[in-house]
C-alpha cells in the first residue's frame, strides 16, 4: 500500500507538472496532486461512517463488500474525514475475495482495495504461498479442478509474495474526468466487441 501510495503520488505530480494545464484546458479537470500518506479504513468502519455521517444503509448481508453506491459516498468521506481524494479499504472477508489472497488467523484478508474519486482502482494482497493453505481456500470455493495447473505452482515451494493491479483505463478516466471507460481505452473489449 505503501509502494502503490508513493508511486501514484509521485507520478499525478510528474502529469500535473507537465500537462497539468493541459488536462484543465481540454478537459476542465483540476489535477490534485495526493499527500501521503492515503488514508486507511477498515471495511467496517467505512460502512459505520457512511451511516452515520451521510445516512447510508445497506442490509448486513451487503456489507462484505463495497456496493457502488457505498464507493462513490467513500470519495466525500475521504474528503470530508481526511481532506484527501484516496481512500485504501482494508479487512475484508475472504467470501468475496480471490482464493489466493492470504488470510489472517480470523480469516480476514491480507488486502485491500483502493478507491479515488469514489472508483475502485486497484485490488492488491498479500498472496497465500503456503501450499495446504492454498489448497483449502481453492477447495473451499469449489474450484479445485478449475485450478489445478495454478495450484502446481506451490507444491515444491513458494517464496511469500504480493501485489496490486492497477486499473490503468480507470486511472486514465478518472484523471480526466471522463465518464465512460470506452473513451480512455486503446482497444475496448465488450460483448459487441471482441476484435478490434
Amino acid at each position: 500500500m505503501k509502494l502503490e501510495a508513493e508511486m501514484l503520488t509521485y507520478a499525478l505530480k510528474k502529469v500535473n507538472q507537465i500537462y497539468g494545464d493541459k488536462i484543465k484546458d481540454i478537459y476542465g479537470e483540476e489535477l490534485v496532486v495526493p499527500t501521503l500518506p492515503f488514508p486507511v479504513m477498515k471495511l467496517s468502519d467505512v460502512y459505520q461512517e457512511l451511516e452515520n455521517r451521510y445516512g447510508y444503509k445497506v442490509a448486513e448481508s451487503e456489507k462484505d463488500d463495497l456496493t457502488t453506491e457505498a464507493e462513490r459516498l467513500c470519495y466525500q468521506l475521504a474528503k470530508d474525514k481526511f481532506h484527501h481524494e484516496f481512500l485504501f479499504v482494508t479487512h475484508y472477508p475472504a467470501s468475496k475475495r480471490a482464493f489466493y489472497h492470504m488470510r489472517d488467523d480470523d480469516g480476514v484478508l491480507q488486502g485491500y482495495d483502493l478507491l479515488w474519486r469514489g472508483v475502485e482502482i486497484t485490488t492488491g494482497a498479500q498472496r497465500e504461498h503456503r501450499y495446504e493453505k492454498i489448497i483449502k481456500n481453492a477447495k473451499e470455493k469449489r474450484l479445485e479442478k478449475d485450478v489445478e495447473f495454478y495450484l502446481e505452482f506451490f507444491k515444491y515451494g513458494c517464496p511469500p509474495h504480493g501485489g496490486f493491479g492497477l486499473g490503468v483505463d480507470r486511472l486514465t478516466m478518472l484523471l480526466l474526468g471522463i465518464s465512460s471507460i470506452k473513451e480512455v481505452q486503446f482497444l475496448f473489449r465488450g460483448p459487441n466487441r471482441i476484435e478490434p
